[in-house]
């Protein structure tokens, strides 16, 4: 680390010499540069819970293919991480989740672990103590479901029928999200089969419930969050003794349509690109007799397999890969470095970036029409995914990132990428003038009621962070005709400032995620420093400024916790709140050195940053994430901009990111 004496007698003059400021740029530079691929990318690790290792588990036991070494790996992950409450947390600290220890507990057992060993008693014990397994999820008690823990009535009744209602229908699945979709379309398979895990080792769980599943009459109830809960409760009740009713030719159809839309979107990356629908694909074809070496499922698995981080002692399953956001956040935080008259080896990192580009024009999505365009039909594709390849959901959080990377980089080079990527996300606008990450206007808010959403996250309506990224690229491009589509934007965002003067962070942990998000956005947009909406922001950032410079934040914020708060500061959260700070005409401020000074004093001395909570959310209080390429792309982005804001005759942040 740089020594802290040093760092904080640079900072603390008014006309700060940044020659220290330039000597973590470099090494951080450098460190990135190293981690760059061959082929022009940076993909990091990303990390969940420990949900989606012990599914794996349980996956490799319902189709019995045991992998002893590997799934020992997992399990040594799976101890590592659980909580000294007994049982295991969505995130870093975070409070005992009861359907993520019942997972974590059928894993650890069906891998050997002695049901008496110390960590399992601790675990059983917290899980019988927060209401046994019969109060976990819908998802958790699917998975017990596969393997006859419960009777398939402690699903909610969710006929493959589904799969035929036209968009117009209140339940389509067209007015669910990209991810519920996904997941949905061969989990209908699943629960029209009701096929039993072959579980080859026998193992139960039956000592996590506190009543026998057996005895237990009433699975779909609340605690409810509306009225309509209620409805839906009664609904799934009078609607399931009708399903096996169901006429043969009208179920036979839906599971071919059910079918063809998962083979339709298959590809390398897995249906979705995601693991929950992924592994739900390889279950569907093993209980249609489909052969192991079938090419569908040698594909299915394949993806699945390129989820799995296996270090020497431990190994656990991602929920996704993220390449393209990964590239082009690296990128942009490269491109920073190396700008300005004490930029970092311009020619180089030029060359790197060039190829990165490249790698990136050619994962552009040009002539597949995803399933956005159920709701936009004439709108021609031009987006990029957030992994390798996801041709039918890409995102307009990536597209715009990467529309921006391209533009600093080489305009004209780039042009035709570019304005395909400005075509989309201007279709892809929502009526209210803000942006969801996958579709338009998904935001029948009452489908988040029923019993199969008891995770609350059926949607994708429009959010903040991700409206902001839009507004930045549209606003970079700086067409006089994209005014109005900028102006609808900027008015979404001022209606959704928080009472604190914050913006909630839907993609990002959290507050500080969202109000930096959308400071960048206000910039380039032309929204004056002095307008209050910027005033509120900028006064609570510097309210929530921790004692030593820093700023931190984790995913209680998303629970009730006070936004903006950590128990300590994190290079992540310091960087956010730096770049929204300097975006917005306060570099020279003193909560900005100071937040430079903490950036350097945590760094080490390859030029990295170290820290463990989670930094962004997939559900919020249902699921978390941590981008292992997030401490070390953020704090060299705002340690560039701060010196490259010094070098620059006017002191203004040219760019919305």
């Amino acid at each position: 680390m740089l020594e802290e004496s040093s760092v904080n007698e640079t900072l603390s003059r008014h006309k700060v010499d940044v020659t220290v400021v330039e000597q973590a740029v470099r090494a951080s530079h450098a460190a990135l540069g190293k981690l760059q691929k061959s082929d022009g990318h940076w993909v990091f690790e990303l990390e969940a819970d420990a949900t989606i290792p012990s599914e794996y588990v349980l996956l490799r036991h319902f189709l019995d293919c045991v992998d002893v070494g590997l799934e020992q790996k997992i399990a040594a992950y799976l101890r590592r991480t659980q909580g000294a409450h007994g049982g295991w947390a969505l995130y870093t600290d975070g409070r005992f989740d009861l359907s993520a220890s019942v997972k974590a507990y059928f894993a650890l057992k069906m891998v050997g672990d002695d049901p008496e060993a110390p960590h399992m008693r601790r675990a059983r014990a917290a899980i019988l103590q927060h209401g046994g397994a019969e109060k976990s999820n819908v998802f958790t008690r699917i998975q017990l479901a596969l393997f006859g823990e419960v009777p398939w009535d402690a699903v909610p009744v969710m006929p493959v029928e589904l799969m035929l209602l036209p968009r117009k229908a209140f339940f389509s699945v067209w007015n669910m999200s990209y991810w519920s979709r996904a997941v949905i379309a061969p989990l209908l398979i699943l629960a029209a089969h009701k096929p039993l895990a072959i579980n080859p080792r026998g193992v139960r769980v039956q000592e996590l419930f506190r009543t026998p599943p057996a005895r237990i009459r009433k699975w779909i109830g609340g605690p409810y969050r509306s009225v309509w809960g209620r409805v839906f409760a009664y609904l799934d009740r009078a609607i399931r003794p009708l399903v096996p009713y169901v006429p043969a030719s009208i179920h036979e159809k839906a599971i071919r349509v059910t079918i063809e839309f998962i083979e339709k979107r298959l590809s390398g990356g897995g249906l979705g690109a995601i693991y929950p629908s992924m592994a739900n694909v390889i279950m569907v074809y093993r209980i249609l007799g489909v052969p192991d070496d079938d090419p569908r499922v040698v594909q299915a698995w394949e993806a699945v397999q390129g989820l799995l981080v296996i270090k020497d002692h431990e190994a656990y399953c991602q929920p996704c890969v993220s390449p393209v956001w990964d590239t082009g956040l690296s990128s942009l935080a490269m491109l920073e470095a190396s700008t300005g008259n004490r930029g970092v080896m311009p020619a180089e990192t030029m060359t790197a970036l060039k190829k990165a580009a490249s790698w990136l024009r050619e994962r552009q999505i040009l002539d597949v029409k995803g399933d956005w365009a159920i709701n936009t039909p004439d709108l021609r594709p031009g987006g990029w995914a957030f992994q390798y390849e996801n041709d039918y959901y890409p995102d307009v959080d990536d597209t715009a990132v990467v529309g921006m990377l391209l533009h600093r980089i080489d305009p004209e080079e780039n042009h035709t990428a570019i304005e395909r990527a400005r075509e989309w996300i201007i279709g892809m606008q929502s009526s209210n003038g803000g942006w969801g990450a996958f579709d338009i206007d998904n935001d029948l808010e009452v489908l988040n009621h029923i019993p199969f959403s008891d995770h609350g996250a059926l949607l994708d309506p429009p959010t903040v962070d991700v409206s902001a990224r839009c507004i930045s690229f549209l606003s970079q491009l700086g067409h006089p005709e994209d005014r109005e589509v900028i102006r609808r934007g900027l008015d979404y965002i001022r209606s959704e400032q928080e009472e604190n003067g914050s913006w909630f962070g839907r993609w990002g942990t959290n507050y500080i995620y969202g109000t930096w998000s959308v400071l960048c956005a206000l910039n380039i947009a032309g929204i004056r420093h002095d307008d209050p909406m910027v005033e509120r922001a900028v006064a609570w950032l510097e309210s929530v400024q921790n004692d030593d410079g820093g700023w931190g934040e984790d995913c209680a914020s998303y629970e009730g916790a006070a936004p903006g708060v950590y128990k300590t500061s994190l290079p992540t959260q310091t960087a956010w709140a730096t770049l929204g700070l300097m975006a917005v005409g306060r570099r020279d401020s003193e909560a900005v050195r100071r937040g430079m000074a903490y950036l350097m004093q945590e760094q080490d001395e390859q030029g990295e940053w170290h820290e463990a909570p989670y930094n962004a959310v997939g559900f919020p209080k249902v699921f978390y994430l941590r981008y292992h390429g997030y401490k070390q792309f953020f704090p060299l982005m705002a340690l560039s901009r701060y010196r490259n804001l010094a070098d620059s005759n006017s002191g203004q942040v040219e760019f919305g990111f």
